[in-house]
């Protein structure tokens, strides 16, 4: 296999160029990240179809005229210099492997320093009866779409046959003049491959509502008609009459070209974490490729294999080591969204699994945990955290318990307070799931000059598929100077370096006693006479009250008297007169038995609180990540250690007064 075979890397004195069969999104991509690594690097690209490149994302979105034509061939550019040569509507038919060249339809033979194979896949048509009647289309590229075009508004009944991404996008748009659509799936619920029962439900309210109708757990036996498509016979008996039929029944691997040339090819051409094949100058990326035995259907798959193909052949040691499938677009302009291990029965390691659904709002959101780590995600409907949903589950990020409790009550796994700005996370964090873009390479776009959404859109192809990351660029551009300080910071810093001070000297310091009787005023009357240890108990006890209300005042949407920043800082300082009060009753001595308990409760409920306030004063200091989790960290323990307090307090109050 290629993983034992080593080929030179290609540099630029090299007379051969680079060739990629495949002019799709994928190859354009390869070609886009050869020439920024190598910008004298010669460069061919071969493209079956006729058309200039285009996204074929898009084509559904066209085809029910929410964009023009022209804005899908736009968006996918091909570097413009003397050094990349394009062959349009020129298919390649051979590759000559042991003299290093293909032969292009034409019969023109062009050798190669490395092949790149982004072949793509073919629509999968079902071997049933009728398929080549007239009125029988595929949807897969722009010609499928031309054809359809031409087709939509003479169709008064069509069947998709398909419930799949593509067969509901066929749907959405051969809906537009109000053609009556049916969508035939065999599975019992729609997108099964992305989406779990509950949120095929709730996706099939929304495509109902739409006036497409469903039919579920049936398929498609045959086609019939006289010369033309009268009807679709069900394997259930029954005969949906109909004048045109959309087949969106899946895809299977280009591999046609591989496999003639000798390469190894199972369900699509075999390569390493290289992406190399069984040739050591021949790659494959995108749709037509196997890497440890999965075949990815999706774009964004195919963009990080280009992306690390370009590096191995300009010289790196990249490796590409699998992708997290993320599926997210608008159906039917309902937002959908799948990522991870979402759907599929549980493994021996079963994972937990939370859900929150709105029926009244057509919601349905999913996450899946296993050992702590987010693994996957299913949503049906709006969810502002998708994106940082997707970047956790890619990344594999630990969920707290506490975030699953508020994900069951609200459906959001993060508080306001703890959902960072895109600019704030890591380099790698994929923005655009739908191109592949990531914060890192927004960064370089950014430090390059671009000033605008559209800038960075023009250059790094962001948000111009779905659009729905197009907010995310907004606040990337308006997020990427110095966060400012917390209102507050300075008096909070102020207040919980005092508390932290304090809660220390009450744990490791005691007032001592005096050493004569014969002074003015004995100190430690204080906390040995009972009328003044009562007097402090109840001063210590209205503070912890009132502290109390102020920690409620987070919780308290309704509550809007008062900045928010004023009473933390309150709350901050109240526990330093807090701690004052308890120095005064117990003279800084511990205690024993329960005693010795309540008050280490109420140093280590201190402490953390302090630490947390501090980490928030200097937030806009700090790495935003790093500081987040300490501050949930330290914040959860200064809950957890407040939650005995009530308990212990009534028992120590009735123990004084008993005895």
């Amino acid at each position: 296999m290629a993983a034992l075979l080593k080929a030179e890397p290609i540099t630029e004195t090299l007379p051969e160029p680079v060739i990629i069969v495949g002019a799709g999104p994928v190859g354009v991509r390869a070609a886009q990240e050869l020439r920024r690594r190598s910008p004298r690097l010669p460069l061919v690209i071969f493209g079956a179809e006729a058309w200039h490149p285009y996204n074929r994302v898009r084509l559904s979105s066209a085809l029910a005229g929410e964009v023009s034509w022209a804005s899908v061939s736009r968006e996918v550019i091909l570097p413009q210099d003397a050094l990349t040569t394009a062959h349009f509507g020129c298919a390649v038919v051979a590759i000559e492997r042991q003299h290093r060249r293909i032969r292009d339809a034409h019969g023109r033979a062009h050798p190669y320093a490395a092949l790149i194979l982004a072949t793509g896949s073919m629509p999968h048509v079902p071997d049933i009866p009728g398929t080549g009647l007239a009125g029988v289309y595929t949807f897969r590229d722009m010609n499928d779409a031309q054809r359809l075009l031409a087709r939509r508004v003479r169709s008064r009944r069509t069947v998709v046959l398909g419930g799949g991404l593509l067969g509901l996008e066929a749907a959405r748009a051969m809906r537009r003049f109000n053609t009556e659509v049916w969508v035939v799936e065999h599975c019992d619920r729609l997108m099964p491959r992305q989406l779990d029962a509950g949120a095929a439900e709730a996706l099939i309210k929304h495509v109902r509502c739409a006036g497409i109708r469903v039919v579920l757990a049936d398929g498609a036996r045959a086609i019939v008609g006289e010369g033309r498509v009268e009807g679709i016979r069900l394997r259930g008996g029954e005969t949906l009459a109909c004048d045109t039929v959309v087949i969106a029944t899946g895809i299977v691997p280009n591999t046609r070209l591989a496999r003639q040339a000798g390469l190894a090819v199972g369900r699509g051409i075999r390569v390493d974490d290289q992406l190399r094949t069984s040739d050591p100058h021949i790659y494959a990326i995108g749709e037509c490729a196997e890497h440890r035995g999965q075949v990815y259907g999706l774009v964004a798959p195919g963009l990080e294999q280009a992306a690390v193909v370009a590096h191995v052949i300009t010289g790196g040691d990249a490796r590409y080591v699998g992708s997290v499938t993320a599926t997210r677009l608008k159906v039917l302009r309902i937002p959908v969204f799948s990522v991870g291990e979402a759907v599929g029965e549980p493994g021996p390691d079963a994972a937990r699994h939370r859900v929150y659904v709105e029926p009244a709002r057509g919601v349905y959101r999913k996450v899946v945990v296993r050992s702590g780590r987010l693994v996957g995600a299913i949503a049906v409907g709006e969810w502002s955290e998708l994106s940082r949903v997707q970047e956790a589950v890619q990344s594999r990020r630990r969920v707290w318990p506490w975030q699953l409790a508020r994900f069951r009550r609200t459906g959001l796994l993060w508080s306001g307070e703890t959902r960072d700005s895109v600019a704030q996370w890591p380099s790698s964090a994929t923005v655009c799931n739908c191109t592949g873009v990531t914060r890192g390479r927004l960064e370089e776009a950014l430090a390059a000059g671009c000033a605008t959404v559209e800038e960075l859109s023009a250059r790094t192809g962001a948000s111009t598929v779905c659009g729905s990351c197009r907010p995310l660029l907004a606040e990337l551009i308006g997020g990427t100077g110095r966060p400012l300080p917390a209102r507050g910071a300075k008096p909070l810093f102020v207040s919980s370096a005092i508390a932290l001070t304090a809660a220390l000297l009450l744990a490791f310091w005691s007032m001592p006693y005096p050493e004569t009787a014969d002074l003015p005023w004995r100190w430690d009357q204080l906390w040995r006479d009972g009328f003044y240890k009562q007097l402090s108990g109840f001063v210590l006890l209205g503070f912890m009250a009132a502290l109390a209300g102020l920690g409620l005042r987070k919780r308290l949407t309704g509550f809007r008297w008062g900045d928010f920043a004023v009473w933390r800082v309150a709350h901050a300082v109240l526990g330093v007169a807090a701690l004052a009060a308890l120095l005064v009753h117990t003279g800084g001595r511990m205690g024993d038995r329960l005693n010795l308990l309540l008050s280490a409760c109420v140093v280590g409920a201190t402490l953390a609180g302090a630490f947390a306030a501090g980490v928030i004063a200097c937030d806009h200091t700090l790495v935003a990540r790093a500081a987040r989790r300490l501050r949930e960290a330290s914040l959860w323990i200064h809950i957890l250690l407040l939650w005995p307090l009530p308990v212990l307090l009534v028992f120590h109050i009735l123990k004084f007064y008993w005895y």
